[in-house]
């Protein structure tokens, strides 16, 4: 059980408190409401550019990393298609230069012309490195493609194409500035070694004179149901065949969500799990292979993917994926394999909150999903799961006509 306290300040800004008082350390972490979902289709990569120019200087503070340095913190950020989120960890005496140091990158960016293209010279090598020309590297630009017709998610959160970020203005930069990154979209969460009423001085003080912005309202366009199979082939100069399958699943707070998530532990959760022991020790079809889902907001995939052995052909790689999913579809799950993996999910929800990190995280992330409460209830989602929905599910999610394959095949193979 996580406790906090919450409160709301004038401006929209939603703070919560994590109290602990067995640690000389603090977080802040910043949440905030935007993703590469609510990009324009032909401006893509925003918020992911937005990770890098957070770091670029304020319009009070030129060098973000060098007071924090000073105060003994270290500071972090991430994108996805849901969400951006910033934090920095460093002593709890120190913790007001994290809320000057916060407070002033939501105020405002330095934008100029100059740290937009310095930013936007390393969006654009981290997008030939990573996803150009990495052998691989362009599998889910690829796959979500292939499987998304209309929700946003059909791009990756580096960009749909590298010209988006080559063409982005400064204008264009300002106005997404504008529209996401203000209280009204925000959640700050506050960890460790803090007491609420302090942390309310310090919001008030340092949060509570910017403007709230307004609003944003979501029209994203839902994904309708698919009904045909998907299939891409792909020649590339890669070492080996590669196998990508994907299928439809629910969203984050769906509760079949949580089923589709221990279906992916059952699966391929670990050297005992069912993908591994038929298909990598026994057949020796797949060098490796994995099952995992991408825990999205709205309704997002689940996959599989795979290296094959050199030799095996990627028609009889399938198959053999085709007879595991068939078995999960056909036979009811074990009482005792069920509750195996709920109890690694267990564990591994228990690590998690370990640190204090996680922890800020965890709740910032359940506040954005409907409330910092539901990071509570969790893990009685995952003991709600029976070995009927297990079965049903399956049914449901592997279905031929649900799914994208791709066929990422060597060159020097075929």
């Amino acid at each position: 059980m996580i406790n906090f306290e919450k409160f709301v300040l004038a401006n929209g800004l939603r703070v919560i408190v994590h109290q602990d008082t067995s640690t000389p350390m603090a977080v802040v972490n910043v949440m905030y409401d935007v993703g590469a979902r609510d990009e324009d289709p032909n401006r893509t990569g925003f918020a992911h550019l937005f990770e890098h120019l957070m770091f670029g200087g304020s319009v009070n503070v030129p060098v973000y990393d060098e007071p924090l340095q000073m105060a003994g913190g270290e500071n972090n950020a991430y994108t996805t298609n849901d969400l951006t989120n910033y934090y920095i960890q460093l002593p709890a005496e120190n913790l007001e230069t994290a809320f000057w140091l916060e407070s002033d990158r939501m105020l405002s960016l330095a934008f100029t012309e100059n740290s937009l293209e310095v930013q936007r010279k390393v969006v654009c090598e981290e997008f030939k490195e990573h996803y150009l020309n990495k052998p691989y590297g362009d599998v889910w630009l690829r796959l979500r493609n292939l499987a998304f017709e209309v929700h946003p998610y059909q791009w990756m959160t580096i960009g749909k194409e590298l010209s988006h970020i080559e063409n982005a203005s400064l204008e264009d930069v300002k106005n997404f500035f504008f529209k996401h990154y203000r209280p009204v979209n925000a959640i700050l969460v506050v960890a460790g070694n803090v007491t609420v009423e302090q942390v309310k001085q310090l919001a008030e003080k340092w949060f509570g004179p910017i403007e709230p912005g307004e609003k944003y309202n979501r029209k994203i366009p839902q994904e309708p149901p698919q009904t045909v199979a998907k299939k891409l082939e792909v020649h590339a100069g890669v070492p080996l065949d590669a196998f990508y399958k994907a299928w439809h699943i629910y969203p984050r707070m769906d509760h079949r969500y949580y089923v589709s998530d221990l279906i992916t532990e059952i699966l391929s959760g670990g050297g005992s799990s069912r993908l591994f022991q038929s298909l990598v020790k026994e057949k020796k079809l797949f060098s490796n292979i994995e099952c995992y889902h991408f825990g999205t907001v709205d309704a997002g995939l689940l996959a599989i993917e795979g290296k094959l052995v050199k030799g095996v052909k990627m028609e009889d790689a399938e198959a053999a994926v085709h007879i595991e999913l068939d078995k999960i579809k056909s036979e009811k799950i074990a009482d005792a394999e069920l509750q195996k993996v709920k109890n690694k999910t267990e564990s591994l929800m228990a690590f998690e909150d370990m640190t204090l990190m996680n922890r800020a995280g965890s709740l910032a992330f359940y506040e954005l999903m409907g409330g910092a409460h539901l990071m509570n209830t969790e893990l009685a989602r995952y003991n709600k799961v029976t070995a009927e929905a297990i079965l049903e599910e399956s049914n449901k999610i592997f279905r031929e006509e649900n799914s994208s394959t791709l066929w990422y095949l060597s060159k020097t193979l075929n």
